[in-house]
């Protein structure tokens, strides 16, 4: 990558270089493990001019989400995050019975369902067959489709406009992104509200989350950065809140610009801590490579240590970050024996290149693992519950990120 796809500058600095991974949601079936399996550098660099931290666009939103593995309603903890969001955005907007909500990526209908609760007209725009077609069978309305200012413009002259469209976990994952910008501004009405979550870049450099930088995710971002992404389309982003899903994320608030207004007062908080970290110029970004490499050192330590004394690991989740953890280190099933996941589709499947067996979780309490690799460190309140039985044979919980910690658990 050359050029920055937001501004067009040719001014993009090295954050850090993960080597070449396998696209991290591309799970290999027991056949596939005798094929060639491609690789693709992961490097993060940050464009100097405006400030998006981004990737090379290597593989298409085609090959990853026509047909994808992730269902979101396997978290329990991810819906009940929908569901308050839901609850809060029907008050906030007074949103009733005469509204239309759209939500861009919306998945197996893990949050629009909770719009049908309250008989609030919506749709869903689903690229992925599989799993759009969960959502209409929970009785979900869903359009298979991948957003962009044609089919935004589609769903505007079938559906009418909307008051509220929703783009939860989904900004990072187009390498179009000012199509994908204008594709919002097309759907949603001149007076309404598009709300966006995404990882926030400030908590991925200062908690060391290097693990959500993979091939999914083409772009990473600042308040600062996605405002001037979406004012390519049209929309200003006038409130930000700080969340903490997915180890720190922003929900922006943008409205066309016509009808913006001024900024909040907590947005220009939130702008004043990312300059004040050295986000919007290069110091904030020198020191993270180094502390990248430590907590590959220390669980690679651990992983080896445990197998010298005859202790066994096993993992929890398969989730698209564990994966860049997995590869980077270098981690093989001779030192991590398998990983769990509640997920039936991923049973039977096996990691992409490090090659880790996914079993059903009911595994763990059968074998009586030593250690328990938490991959999804972001769920650790959840799974610290869920996981909890590991005590009474004196198992213990490891989590990676944003440093090596052994947890020991009471039931």
């Amino acid at each position: 990558m050359t050029t920055c796809r937001l501004c067009g500058s040719a001014h993009l600095a090295s954050v850090v270089d993960l080597g070449a991974t396998p696209p991290c949601e591309r799970f290999l079936t027991a056949g596939g493990l005798a094929e060639p399996e491609p690789t693709y550098p992961l490097h993060l660099q940050v464009c100097t001019e405006c400030w998006l931290a981004q990737i090379p666009p290597l593989i298409t939103p085609e090959e990853t989400f026509t047909e994808y593995a992730y269902f979101s309603s396997y978290s329990a903890s991810w819906v009940e995050h929908a569901k308050t969001f839901v609850d809060g955005a029907v008050e906030r907007l007074g949103l009733d019975d005469s509204s239309f909500v759209v939500e861009v990526a919306s998945n197996d209908g893990y949050l629009l369902k909770h719009v049908v609760a309250q008989q609030i007209r919506c749709l869903g725009v689903e690229p992925s067959v599989n799993v759009g077609q969960a959502a209409r069978d929970a009785g979900v309305p869903t359009k298979t489709a991948f957003l962009s200012p044609e089919s935004g413009r589609d769903v505007r002259e079938e559906h009418g406009p909307a008051d509220l469209v929703v783009a939860n976990n989904v900004y990072a994952h187009i390498p179009d992104i000012i199509g994908f910008t204008h594709g919002l501004r097309a759907l949603v009405a001149d007076d309404g509200w598009v709300s966006i979550e995404v990882q926030h870049l400030l908590t991925l450099i200062q908690e060391n989350q290097y693990d959500t930088i993979y091939h999914e995710h083409f772009q990473y971002y600042t308040v600062e950065s996605a405002r001037r992404a979406l004012a390519r389309g049209g929309l200003s982003v006038v409130d930000v809140e700080l969340l903490p899903t997915h180890g720190g994320s922003i929900r922006l608030w943008a409205r066309p610009d016509a009808v913006a207004g001024e900024p909040s007062e907590r947005m220009m908080e939130i702008l004043d801590a990312e300059k004040a970290a050295g986000l919007h110029e290069m110091s904030g970004y020198t020191e993270f490579s180094e502390r990248v490499t430590k907590v590959r050192l220390d669980l690679n330590k651990f992983l080896t240590d445990a197998a010298l004394e005859g202790k066994t690991v096993v993992g929890y989740g398969a989730p698209g970050k564990g994966n860049t953890l997995l590869n980077h280190c270098g981690i093989r099933p001779d030192v991590l024996r398998y990983t769990v996941d509640r997920n039936p589709y991923k049973h039977g499947r096996f990691t992409p290149g490090t090659r880790i067996p996914i079993l059903p979780p009911e595994r763990i309490e059968a074998d009586k693992p030593d250690y328990v690799l938490v991959l999804p460190w972001n769920l650790r309140k959840e799974l610290t519950a869920q996981l909890s039985f590991v005590d009474s044979w004196g198992g213990k919980l490891v989590f990676p990120i944003p440093h090596l910690e052994i947890v020991e658990v009471k039931s």
